[in-house]
């Protein structure tokens, strides 16, 4: 990885702002960060050795640009084109540009971007929904070659599965804020991300917990330097097919807890079998009804990311159908919600089994 700041300094845009690194960095040496000015390293990416050739190499990874301050800045509009030439002259390597100004992004590309350069990635930032329905749209409109998105610091419950549906956002990174003024993050906003992530097959990185940190009703002050590692250790980073959710420990309700819990639902608690339902049961037999369940789980609950999970459910009308919506078994979202299973996850034999067992035993407690 490498870092390089054509210029330092910035100017705070929206509440991700607030507690800017660089600012308080900069205040803590003397130096006002609202200052935007060249930096030593304007030409890093074609700096030569005294042999000739680059000192940056493709082998020193992805290079990180305005770590410091943001690419679109208009302060910086007289010495963006010349970045673009390096950019250009160097397309060995690769360019990650995160930015908060992505509504300029448009106005700054040179002449010759056309439908984006292959080695240039734009990832625009979004803390909250106002941030992500006002910048995500501007993202998915640009000629871009790669998108990604960053909800860090994440300040509030973010929905944008409505933008990663379009298959043109290629990663999400979600993380809480670090600091001594660090507003809290809760891990239901990072699992709601992420789940969408699921949904639409858009790899999910779970960054940093953050300094406050809120979960299961708990906050947690947790450390700088243990907020990436916990945010690791945790498992809830998302890559289709990479198994990463079997790392994800939990914890299944008991099941005194679990009628309880559904019982204060009046969503759940309005589904009743009927007398057609009963005689259904009486016709077919138990060993049927259960084989509906087990192929109901089988199919629509135990992949890694079902197909149209949450939207499309099969046997309407049949006990299996009502059983699932009563007992929160009817997609991944609430079965994470309501039985702790992670979503992302290919459910196994055991957590197959403990399934049909609940709608079963709900089922059974109709009749």
């Amino acid at each position: 990885m490498t870092i390089w700041n054509p210029w330092h300094g910035c100017k705070k845009i929206s509440p991700g702002c607030a507690n800017c690194y660089v600012y308080r960095r900069d205040e803590s040496v003397g130096k006002d960060a609202g200052i935007v000015a060249k930096t030593g390293d304007y030409n890093l990416p074609v700096r030569k050795n005294r042999q000739g050739g680059y000192k940056l190499t493709a082998g020193d990874g992805i290079v990180y640009t305005c770590m410091t301050s943001d690419f679109f800045l208009d302060e910086a509009d007289d010495w963006r084109m010349e970045c673009w030439d390096m950019i250009r002259e160097r397309k060995d390597l690769s360019f990650y540009i995160i930015t908060k100004r992505i509504d300029r992004a448009a106005a700054c590309l040179p002449p010759d971007w056309g439908d984006g350069w292959e080695h240039v990635t734009i990832c625009s930032t979004c803390e909250n929904q106002d941030r992500t329905d006002y910048r995500l749209p501007i993202l998915l409109r640009l000629p871009l070659k790669h998108r990604e998105v960053i909800s860090e610091p994440m300040l509030g419950e973010i929905r944008m599965e409505q933008y990663l549906a379009t298959g043109q956002i290629e990663h999400v990174t979600c993380g809480g804020e670090s600091g001594p003024n660090a507003r809290p993050c809760d891990f239901h906003w990072i699992q709601e991300v992420r789940r969408e992530c699921i949904r639409c097959g858009v790899p999910f990185t779970f960054k940093q917990t953050g300094a406050l940190f809120l979960k299961d009703g708990k906050t947690y002050h947790i450390e700088r330097r243990d907020q990436m590692e916990q945010a690791r250790k945790s498992g809830y980073s998302y890559y289709p097919g990479a198994g990463l959710a079997e790392k994800i420990s939990y914890r299944l309700p008991e099941k005194s807890d679990l009628w309880e819990h559904l019982g204060r639902s009046a969503f759940r608690s309005r589904f009743r079998l009927t007398a057609k339902d009963r005689e259904y049961i009486r016709d077919k037999g138990w060993d049927t009804i259960r084989r509906h369940a087990e192929d109901f789980v089988a199919k629509r609950l135990a992949p890694e990311a079902p197909d149209h999970d949450g939207k499309q459910t099969p046997m309407k009308g049949h006990p299996v159908f009502l059983a699932q919506h009563a007992t929160g078994c009817c997609c991944r979202t609430c079965l994470e919600k309501w039985h702790h299973i992670p979503a992302g996850k290919i459910l196994n034999s055991a957590e197959q089994e403990y399934i049909v067992s609940v709608l079963m035993e709900w089922i059974k407690r109709q009749i």
